[in-house]
């Protein structure tokens, strides 16, 4: 038996839901000062020590001034030079204004010893993607006597100009002291003045390394 009712339907009237006063009570965010330097490291005092070579000894104390100020003043680390162990130390301070200042300071100092002039190595505080790499002929190829004097003299050139030509290529510094070699530059620029370093030592004519080194250098102008 069915009902001839007809089912009743039910219409239910929407009613705008109205914020909570609890949501709209909460407080606002708090703020926080980002860390300091010190507060960083629970207050303790970091150190950096750099040895002096004593073929550099006597330059470091005519541009002492320059090394000086960048990084006293403007990096906010406290340096001096310690006479009796011939070791410049480096010292964060309550102001210095981050973590990083202090190695930057000790690869800056540590550049300057490896034979870099300071306006070069001063980049090493303004850039944080500079760096440097060493390395020795023998790393590339075992030479002695007279094969070991030819390599040298072909990674300089007549005058320093195989030298100079590698480093306005590539946006690099170089400094050749005796068997080892330092490069101050990025690391794709670094990676393209060793390879370019190395063939020499191999025995590749400047000629062939110079043009080689200019295909590269245009490719990555094109990267960048």
């Amino acid at each position: 038996m069915q009902s001839n009712e007809a089912p009743v339907s039910m219409e239910v009237e929407a009613v705008p839901s109205k914020p909570s006063s609890a949501s709209a009570a909460l407080p606002p965010k708090p703020i926080f000062e980002p860390l300091k330097a010190h507060e960083m490291s629970d207050g303790r005092v970091q150190f950096r020590k750099v040895s002096v070579p004593p073929h550099r000894y006597s330059p470091l104390k005519k541009v002492w001034m320059e090394i000086y100020t960048p990084v006293y003043e403007q990096m906010k680390i406290d340096i001096r030079m310690n006479l009796k162990g011939r070791k410049v130390e480096l010292k964060s301070r309550a102001d210095t204004p981050d973590v990083s200042n202090l190695q930057k300071c000790s690869d800056f100092v540590q550049a300057f010893m490896l034979g870099f002039d300071v306006i070069d190595a001063i980049a090493l505080l303004r850039m944080d993607e500079l760096y440097v790499e060493s390395f020795e002929i023998k790393d590339v190829k075992t030479l002695r006597g007279e094969h070991l004097s030819r390599a040298i003299g072909r990674l300089s050139g007549k005058g320093g100009k195989t030298k100079f030509a590698i480093e306005n290529a590539t946006k690099t510094r170089i400094v050749i002291a005796d068997t080892k070699i330092h490069i101050l530059g990025s690391f794709a620029n670094i990676k393209v003045a060793r390879d370019s370093l190395c063939s020499l030592i191999l025995g590749s004519p400047a000629g062939k390394v110079y043009s080689k080194l200019r295909a590269v250098t245009a490719r990555l102008a094109e990267r960048f």
